[in-house]
């Protein structure tokens, strides 16, 4: 049977010769990976429920979230992952050495064709050397690491043609924000992306794995990339295993083929909010910016390094501006420093942090306060996800020349007067109380309850259970901070109640891979959520937590009205709206989905 790259990589790695899209199959992990907020969870899962470790060569800690340290949670949890690293043999890739998903990379333990799984939700970056990768929440890789292995639902993959050439102005941020535009956040939600072309051959790894790590914000479940000789001479470079790089079959067949003219892409900005609101820059040209910063999982390679020395060498950051440098990983902060670098850098008046995912985590440079204006080169720009601050999505050419000019420009537009600064301010958000826990005893077929009617796509983790949170493991506790950051709906811990349910639009739970998402629902005793679609890892998530969630692609049939009363049939799929007695049908419960649901969840 033909197939694509990522069914090759699945059937290699199950019991099966083949696999096809719908397919749920148990695949062997090669690496399986917990970092330092979600690691202490996973310890905690594993501990509670009497497990052990399959495998400790295949298993990481990676504490790249937090790797100051500054954060007393924080460091609580990392250091209950080094006592169990200790007791069980675990490799531990400590606060000193950088992001998990690179370190896989460029320390040999993924190659192209392997498996990996992390509480990572970018950990679809892998896709970049033809790798699956996938974020999980912390029951998940507490399973792989008790068996080795995962169930997994085989994706629907979907082929890109890249046709012409971007040209040289366009760097893989412009690229990747190209594609953010043209598809949204879930056109193809839940989909394989392969890339195919010249332009993608040619392709750096470096560039590669800015393009890989923001499949997780177009909504897919990797982009991935037949390996170029290239990038199998570095992973031979940096590997000690063997390996035989895997490509899709010529007459594989995929959901949907798209042929795109690349040379038609332009530099592109995401405006604050959402990161697939990509704009031509010429439209946002001139905004006043406090901040800046040059790093996480997407731009903290070494060629965005050296892209950003090269237009800040001779010049300094305007005043009153703040530009933030974080290198990906410690080997790359070696680099920066053996090639001048970090002197460039310091001598602009840029800080330089050592090697973590920084902005895009709490506690860690690059966060912004209220009323801040920031621009990065982070993957993801979501209310509150780098701070109080609104924040702009776009390459390191683009940060370092705003940077300098003290407002949003390109590289050839740098004024020889910066901008003047000038101070915003808002409100602070008021606190939260915490409700009362459902009895999650029983296990009915049939849901019912109250809903709350959120008419919103797109709603994402960050949304409904923010980061500065992600130290809590407690369910008990989560329940509180319940939809606090998604605008209009911050009092919803405090007026919902037990057995109420939730329905909203497409892609709900879009975003980082945290359990906390999910559970604080659980905290609430909220019986479940009905939306159009769901992000992947967030549907696993509630799966696995069993704690139901409902796909209908069909709600406005009910002629829903806030505070309707609905019933839900889990094994039929049948909604009813009591008040009107209209019925539609959502998808029923999978088999695994409701074995699990049965069960009280995956770890059991």
């Amino acid at each position: 049977m033909s197939m694509t790259l990522l069914e090759k990589i699945l059937a290699s790695h199950s019991k099966f010769d083949s696999v096809c899209p719908g397919q749920i199959v148990d695949i062997e992990i090669d690496i399986r990976a917990a970092r330092d907020f979600g690691g202490a969870s996973v310890v905690k899962n594993i501990r509670d429920h009497g497990l052990s470790v399959e495998d400790a060569e295949k298993t990481l800690f990676t504490f790249d979230c937090n790797p100051t340290g500054s954060d007393q949670k924080y460091a609580v949890n990392q250091h209950i992952c080094r006592l169990f690293a200790r007791e069980n043999g675990i490799n531990v890739h400590d606060i000193d050495a950088g992001i998990g998903t690179h370190i896989m990379i460029d320390q040999g333990y993924v190659v192209p064709g392997s498996t990996a799984v992390s509480t990572d939700s970018h950990a679809n970056i892998l896709g970049a050397v033809g790798a699956f990768g996938q974020g999980m929440g912390d029951m998940d890789i507490a399973a792989a690491w008790n068996k080795g292995k995962i169930w997994f639902k085989v994706p629907q993959s979907v082929k890109i043609n890249c046709k012409g050439d971007p040209g040289k102005d366009i760097s893989a941020k412009d690229f990747i924000l190209n594609l953010l535009k043209i598809f949204g956040a879930n056109t193809l939600l839940g989909y394989s992306i392969e890339l195919y072309g010249i332009c993608i051959e040619k392709m750096t790894l470096d560039e590669r794995i800015t393009i890989s790590s923001m499949a997780t914000e177009m909504g897919a479940i990797i982009i991935l990339f037949p390996p170029s000789e290239e990038v199998i001479s570095y992973c031979r470079q940096h590997s000690k295993r063997s390996f035989i790089p895997v490509y899709a079959d010529a007459d594989a067949i995929y959901e949907k083929t798209i042929d795109l003219s690349v040379d038609e892409f332009v530099p592109l900005i995401s405006r604050p909010g959402e990161p697939h609101d990509a704009v031509d820059i010429k439209t946002v040209l001139g905004t006043k910016i406090d901040s800046a910063f040059i790093g996480s999982c997407t731009n903290g390679r070494m060629e965005d390094m050296q892209r950003t020395a090269a237009i800040l060498e001779g010049r300094k950051v305007a005043p009153g501006v703040i530009l933030k440098i974080v290198p990906a990983t410690d080997l790359i902060w070696k680099k920066c420093l053996d090639e001048g670098l970090l002197e460039i850098f310091k001598r602009a008046g840029a800080l330089v942090s050592n090697a973590g995912c920084a902005g895009c985590a709490a506690g860690q440079v690059g966060q912004n306060g209220q009323g801040e204006i920031t621009i990065s080169t982070g993957n993801r720009n979501f209310p509150g996800k780098q701070g109080k601050g609104s924040v702009y999505l776009a390459s390191p050419e683009i940060v370092a020349a705003s940077a300098i000019a003290g407002h949003i420009t390109i590289p050839g537009s740098i004024p020889s007067k910066p901008s003047e600064f000038k101070v915003t301010e808002k409100a602070v958000s008021p606190g939260r109380t915490i409700s009362h826990k459902r009895d999650t005893s029983q296990k009915p077929s049939v849901i019912e309850g109250k809903i709350w009617l959120v008419q919103k796509d797109n709603i994402d983790t960050d949304m409904i259970f923010h980061n500065k949170y992600l130290a809590i493991t407690e369910i008990k506790e989560m329940g509180q901070y319940t939809f606090d950051n998604l605008k209009g709906y911050e009092d919803f811990a405090k007026k919902a109640g037990a057995g109420d349910i939730v329905v909203a639009g497409k892609n709900f739970g879009s975003g980082s891979s945290r359990q906390q998402a999910v559970d604080c629902f659980i905290s609430l005793g909220i019986s479940g959520i009905i939306a159009e679609s769901f992000g992947a890892i967030y549907e696993r998530n509630a799966i696995n937590a069993a704690f139901p969630i409902i796909i209908c692609k069909s709600l406005n049939d009910l002629d829903l009205v806030d505070g309707d009363e609905v019933k839900v049939n889990l094994k039929s799929g049948e909604i009813i709206n009591r008040r009107n007695g209209k019925t539609t049908k959502a998808e029923p419960f999978s088999e695994v989905q409701y074995e699990i649901y049965l069960c009280g969840g995956l770890l059991a």
